[in-house]
């Protein structure tokens, strides 16, 4: 199963300075706040994006997200493998996702791209 990074999150203490720390290093443009939450968006290009957003709990350090064609079957070939997978989630007119943890317990997420999710 072939996979590319298609996203990384970076959860924050201070939403505007790390805005501004991603702005300034590597020229990445970021979407104004969501109305209905504190998620900004910035399109790197070629099916690739990040998102910045405070998180509450104090959690720190990258979610990356891979991108699959068939979210069933790789979550049966995490398993397969001894990797632990949450079932699959829609985010409405989007796609799906759903967090891992390989064998180790290192935790990533997985994404598909469906405009009929949700």
């Amino acid at each position: 199963m072939a996979a590319r990074v298609v996203h990384v999150e970076f959860p924050a203490q201070n939403a505007d300075g790390e805005q501004s720390f991603y702005e300034g290093l590597f020229g990445w443009q970021f979407s104004q706040p969501m109305p209905e939450m504190d998620y900004r968006m910035s399109d790197l290009g070629e099916g690739q994006g990040a998102a910045i957003y405070p998180s509450d709990s104090g959690a720190t350090g990258l979610k990356v997200y891979f991108g699959v064609d068939d979210m069933d079957a790789a979550i049966a070939k995490v398993q397969e493998l001894g990797g632990q997978a949450e079932d699959k989630a829609p985010v409405p007119g989007m796609g799906w996702f759903t967090v891992c943890k390989d064998p180790d317990g290192n935790a990533f997420s997985l994404w598909q791209n469906d405009s009929t999710a949700g």
